[in-house]
């Protein structure tokens, strides 16, 4: 069974206002996430906080090529995985952003639905993203919530 998720989605903005939105607390703060502790760069260990959920992650950023690419691990001991999200800027069309999720442990018996969850997700986020950098819709994913 693959272990992995992929999500893309062409969001119409250059590959630098797209990673700068990932790797910026300030801007992810927009979209996504409600807080961040610091900018993604790599070898840094960085906690989101979604204060609509009152809950938080802790990621750890274990790559980082600019404008490019963005690496990181999150999760629990046992539950980890591994998101990987690259750019590709598309000429004058736009930038196509790809998230794949990987280090789904195949002997859980429950992986169809924690996979199908993530993917979900991983739309939702990526919408929001699209929203905020293509409109300037901030917060949709708090209207969502409410």
């Amino acid at each position: 069974m693959e272990t992995n998720i992929t999500t893309k989605f062409n969001i119409r903005k250059p590959a630098n206002d797209v990673f700068e939105a990932i790797v910026d607390p300030n801007k992810i703060a927009n979209y996504w996430f409600s807080s961040g502790t610091a900018r993604l760069e790599q070898g840094k260990k960085i906690t989101w906080r979604y204060d609509e959920y009152n809950a938080q992650v802790e990621i750890n950023v274990l790559e980082v090529i600019d404008y490019k690419k963005i690496v990181y691990s999150w999760g629990e001991y046992d539950e980890e995985t591994v998101v990987t999200i690259t750019l590709n800027e598309l000429d004058n069309r736009g930038t196509l952003i790809e998230v794949t999720e990987s280090g789904f442990k195949e002997n859980d018996p429950d992986i169809v639905n924690k996979m199908i969850g993530q993917k979900e997700g991983w739309v939702y986020a990526l919408t929001c993203l699209k929203a905020y950098l293509e409109n300037g819709v901030n917060n949709l994913r708090a209207s969502l919530v409410h």
